[in-house]
């Protein structure tokens, strides 16, 4: 199942790896086989792991690429990834892992966000592109993975969990459409959460923070 939450905080604000481990420990359920933590000044990301394939330390996230300058935290299954692996060595790539993981990290560093076009499965994902100053978050076709992010002024907060946001410290204001919806349809309705400022990433869509434009989108692939 696994768990992934990251912190991006706007105005050059470091990230205190403190926070991003309760967000992660607080989803202990979703990946007990393994922890991880990674943080890049304003920038942090951290994993829960449940092991399914290379469950060797190889499969450790967050996982970063060689020359440290890309990071991923997913959670999923990617169907294809054989296929996708056998392509990329073609192209030049080395595996140190088994996993689909390192597919997506690889995927991405070739084919840029471009890549989820190619990916067919079920997931959730964070990539961080230091060399570009940019953040992604993406979520599978039919949003069988689950994501949620909160945004404001001062920074993008991304987890597999609502409680995990509220761990990060935000104010848990509650949503009075989002709780009626709730109350009678046992979920909220659109991207709403029962928590303002707290949206759902919906199924088929990509968030970017791009640093130097100081700009969020949502985008539908």
């Amino acid at each position: 199942m696994c768990g992934i939450c990251g912190i991006y905080n706007f105005h050059d604000k470091p990230v205190n790896e403190r926070t991003i481990i309760e967000m992660r420990d607080i989803m202990v359920h979703r990946g007990p086989d393994g922890a991880g933590c990674f943080i890049d000044d304003y920038v942090g990301l951290g994993h829960r792991r449940l092991s399914v394939i290379d469950l060797s330390e190889n499969g450790h996230q967050p996982m970063l690429s060689p020359d440290q300058k890309v990071s991923i935290c997913y959670n999923g299954e990617i169907y294809n990834y054989l296929d996708l692996r056998g392509e990329l060595i073609n192209k030049g790539y080395s595996f140190r892992s088994e996993t689909d993981t390192e597919v997506i990290l690889y995927g991405f560093m070739e084919y840029g966000i471009e890549i989820i076009d190619r990916l067919n499965g079920m997931f959730a994902f964070t990539i961080w592109d230091e060399k570009d100053n940019k953040l992604y978050a993406t979520r599978d076709r039919f949003g069988i993975k689950p994501l949620y992010y909160y945004y404001d002024n001062n920074n993008l907060i991304v987890a597999s969990e609502l409680k995990a946001i509220l761990a990060s410290g935000i104010d848990p204001i509650v949503d009075e459409q989002g709780f009626s919806e709730y109350v009678e349809l046992q979920y909220c309705l659109s991207n709403r959460t029962m928590f303002k400022g707290i949206n759902r990433l919906m199924p088929g869509h990509y968030l970017e923070y791009d640093y130097d434009l100081k700009k969020l989108k949502c985008v539908k692939y």
